[in-house]
């Protein structure tokens, strides 16, 4: 009997040590659980100011500017040297030089044409001279036809009826004859002076074509007219837009390029139909230059479109947007136009208020809801969202300070 009380006892102390070990496990497993880490990223709730903002793409544009334009004193034009997009220019510098070679082939012809014409001239008016005289001899021998006609008429008398009669016949015939040649000496006056008329208006056309090829001469180089730095306009040439080059025909009037005023710089974008009842006219906006990342400028809304037009860069279909205008405080001589910048407005400021980021906040049947984190598990929670600004959302309820919420779906993660 005393021999056994050793072995009960190692039995019930290693049954006591199974005990305490399958209750530590259980505990540890326990409160490992309660303290799981969450499966999906999470955010701190956290009280601050809300900054009710609106964000927006802007380009620079000069307020004015002179536009250079192809010529229109003659119809071919081919590029054969050009200033390059950004190149900054003096008042005279050559900004575009023309192919002179079809002009100047153009104008020897048209002079040519010019020597022949007033060659003509020349020979229709000899010509004329020649006719007229040939004319008038003709009359002038017709007219004394007549008179010697009458002399023999007048003889009626002393002769007998027959030559009477004959020397009456010869008269007639005789001033008709002189009417006749006194009809063509009118008419073929006329008609050498329509000659002639016909000549001179070619010579005048051949002048024209002459000094419409030298004008043109003189503007297959086209000079900067101010000192400025070169814009080059994009236009719609099939099947994109694009600026001239060299070695491309443009055509009379086609816009070449720009020399924008750098001293009345502006900022142009478009706002969607949800900001422009958000922003008003002198509003201050904050914008940041992508080629001048190392200053911030200040600028003020100048002016804001009141009716929404169509923007042809958004796609199919076109949106409509409200055109903005926005005027820069500083200068700087980095800025130039065609530069692209990120405008900032900043709308309204709530002191002490509970934000959270959008992606926290998710729709589930046709609420507003946010996944807190309790130590174990993610428990849905129904929030009320105050507004939204960029990737920022202002929460009214629904929420508490310290909160950890989900910023992805927990459910769908697991």
């Amino acid at each position: 009997m005393m021999s056994r009380i050793p072995q009960l006892w190692t039995e019930r102390k290693a049954r006591i040590i199974v005990v305490v070990l399958v209750a530590s496990g259980v505990l540890f497993g326990a409160v490992r659980y309660t303290r799981r880490s969450p499966s999906v990223p999470t955010f701190v709730v956290k009280r601050g100011d809300f900054i009710d903002s609106l964000q927006f793409r802007g380009e620079v544009k000069a307020l004015k500017s002179l536009t250079i334009v192809v010529p229109a004193e003659a119809g071919d034009f081919q590029i054969l040297k050009m200033a390059a997009d950004g190149t900054p220019v003096k008042q005279g510098d050559v900004v575009v030089e023309f192919d002179k070679t079809k002009t100047e082939q153009d104008l020897a012809q048209y002079r040519s044409t010019l020597k022949s014409a007033q060659a003509e001239i020349d020979q229709a008016r000899a010509q004329a001279r020649l006719t007229e005289e040939e004319d008038l001899t003709a009359v002038m021998k017709a007219r004394y036809d007549v008179e010697a006609a009458k002399l023999d008429a007048s003889k009626q008398e002393v002769v007998s009826r027959i030559e009477g009669a004959e020397a009456k016949l010869k008269l007639e015939d005789a001033e008709q004859k002189l009417h006749e040649l006194e009809v063509k000496l009118k008419s073929d006056g006329a008609a050498r002076q329509a000659t002639v008329q016909n000549k001179i208006q070619g010579s005048r056309k051949a002048a024209y074509d002459v000094q419409r090829a030298e004008r043109a001469l003189t503007k297959m180089t086209l000079e900067a007219p101010l000192a400025g730095v070169i814009s080059l306009v994009s236009i719609w040439r099939p099947p994109v837009f694009a600026p001239f080059k060299a070695g491309d025909r443009a055509w009379p009037g086609a816009p070449i390029a720009e020399l924008p005023d750098v001293s009345a710089l502006r900022i142009s974008a478009r706002v969607e139909e949800a900001e422009r009842g958000r922003l008003a006219e002198h509003q201050m906006v904050t914008v940041y230059m992508d080629a001048i990342a190392d200053r911030e400028f200040i600028g003020k809304i100048q002016r804001i479109s009141t009716i929404a037009t169509p923007d042809f860069s958004g796609g199919w279909p076109f949106p409509r947007n409200f055109d903005l205008t926005l005027a820069l405080e500083q200068t700087d001589p980095r800025l130039k136009p065609g530069m692209t910048a990120q405008l900032t407005v900043l709308v309204d400021k709530v002191p002490n208020a509970l934000t959270i980021p959008a992606q926290a906040s998710f729709q589930k049947s046709g609420q507003t809801v946010a996944y807190v984190w309790t130590g174990s598990k993610f428990q849905e929670r129904v929030i009320e969202v105050g507004r939204r600004s960029g990737d920022r959302i202002l929460v009214v309820k629904g929420l508490h300070p310290d909160d950890q919420v989900a910023l992805a779906d927990p459910i769908a993660k697991e």
